[in-house]
């Protein structure tokens, strides 16, 4: 069974989904570890009440950020994670990280990339007009959201959104579509051609 590591360092919604569709069998894997850079992460105390097993990384422990990303990625293989999922994870992932994990680590965006790449993509969203925005999953590469698309859901912005109303709505997409896309994976469906991913039947 495919073992799946999970970067946090927020509230853990979307770990939660994650977790919530593997306990319904619409995705069979299983959840190794949650490693979060923030000890107070709510994603922890999520983890921790279905017994999943629990890391915190401090960056402030670390010389560096090579050192960091090298403790990161040293807990992940201790795991034997085959899949890294990045869930509200507000680090960049870094060389080695992404080298060890390439074509095996997903990230989720709140936005259609490659438009509103980065931290504030729904306020961007909104302030630039857009009529529709949404949500993507991309394998993550060293850039910053600039990975292969994976899956995309558009959602309509409505009129008198602002960036709380329409990130509610964005998150209740992310919910359905970050555990489809792991599905794929984990299914062996998923094959990067360039920046193309094919989805295979």
């Amino acid at each position: 069974m495919i073992s799946i590591g999970i970067l946090a360092s927020g509230s853990g919604t979307n770990m939660e989904a994650i977790a919530r569709a593997i306990d319904d069998g619409e995705v069979p894997a299983r959840i190794a570890v949650v490693i979060s850079d923030n000890p107070d992460a709510f994603a922890l105390e999520r983890a921790r009440r279905r017994k999943i097993p629990t890391t915190v990384v401090l960056p402030s422990d670390y010389a560096d950020r090579a050192s960091y990303d090298h403790a990161v990625t040293a807990a992940l293989r201790d795991e034997g994670v085959d899949l890294v999922v990045l869930a509200g994870y507000m680090k960049l992932a870094g060389k080695e990280l992404v080298e060890e994990f390439r074509g095996r680590m997903m990230n989720i965006h709140p936005a259609l990339l490659p438009s509103f790449p980065g931290t504030h993509g729904v306020g961007d969203a909104l302030e630039y007009g857009v009529k529709v925005s949404g949500v993507t999953v991309h394998f993550v590469d060293e850039g910053l959201d600039t990975g292969p698309v994976i899956a995309q859901e558009a959602v309509p912005v409505e009129e008198g959104d602002d960036a709380e109303s329409l990130h509610n709505r964005i998150h209740q997409a992310e919910y359905r579509v970050y555990p489809r896309a792991i599905r794929l994976f984990v299914e062996g469906r998923l094959v990067v051609d360039g920046r193309t991913v094919r989805v295979k039947s």
